[in-house]
């Protein structure tokens, strides 16, 4: 089978059941794991699927949005190394912002146990701060997105105009260069919205295969991001219009 006819399968077939694992393709198309990580490596930066923790998820149908257990696994190396530059950027007494992203649950996970304040709209961030005795966690509460386990809604964004924080680190399933940042779901993205228009610094953390990406909703213009930290695959004609941008941007 020719390299591009397997490589087309493999869209195929990620397609068709959502995920898939590299042990799976190795023993389905008969070549070793490695040929498969570069065919993977190859096709995200095609934009045809995304790579995830041993695997393969389906970027099928962009308006909606990947359950939390599939994210969970997708591009971990990276979210973790972006979590923990983003903590660099907390400081006792903070009061900061945390989105329903897999990147701010790593992020929640490696947060000191200093006295700061947290405004999230996650289960997931809540639940692990619950740990740290001196972080005081404040939840939006509002309608529960099961796929994210996220509020969402009203009364979530309700809550979040009823503060002012100093920083808002978020996520988001596209940044584009013309066009913004996007969300895969309205809600979501009036959400995320909602928390950028009450902070002082915006912090945005996404991988690279985010970048060139317009997802479904907008969320708002580039010229409201202060801080992009982005892992080191990102390429760099993007870094350097984006810096052009006025970003402050850190690689990981």
């Amino acid at each position: 089978m020719l390299v591009a006819e397997r490589q087309q399968k493999i869209v195929e077939l990620v397609n068709e059941r959502k995920s898939v694992r590299v042990s799976e393709l190795s023993n389905l198309f008969s070549v070793t794991e490695e040929t498969i990580r570069r065919d993977l490596e190859k096709l995200e930066k095609k934009k045809q699927l995304l790579r995830s923790h041993g695997g393969a998820v389906s970027l099928h149908s962009d308006s909606l949005e990947i359950p939390y257990s599939k994210r969970e696994i997708m591009n971990v190396e990276e979210k973790k190394a972006i979590a923990i530059e983003a903590v660099k950027h907390v400081e006792e007494g903070d009061k900061i912002i945390l989105d329903a992203s897999t990147t701010a649950w790593y992020m929640a996970k490696v947060l000191p146990d200093i006295s700061i304040t947290v405004l999230t709209n996650s289960i997931k961030v809540a639940m692990e701060l619950s740990t740290k005795s001196q972080v005081t966690v404040i939840s939006t509460g509002g309608i529960l997105r099961k796929e994210s386990l996220s509020y969402i809604g009203p009364v979530a964004e309700l809550c979040l105009d009823s503060y002012h924080l100093n920083k808002a680190f978020i996520s988001c399933k596209g940044l584009h260069l013309d066009r913004g940042m996007s969300e895969s779901d309205e809600q979501q993205a009036r959400v995320k919205e909602k928390m950028i228009s009450n902070v002082d610094k915006v912090y945005i953390m996404i991988d690279h295969s985010k970048l060139g990406v317009q997802a479904f909703a907008k969320i708002g213009d580039l010229d409201v991001v202060d801080h992009l930290i982005i892992d080191r695959d990102t390429e760099r004609s993007s870094i350097l219009k984006l810096r052009d941008r006025g970003i402050d941007i850190k690689e990981v």
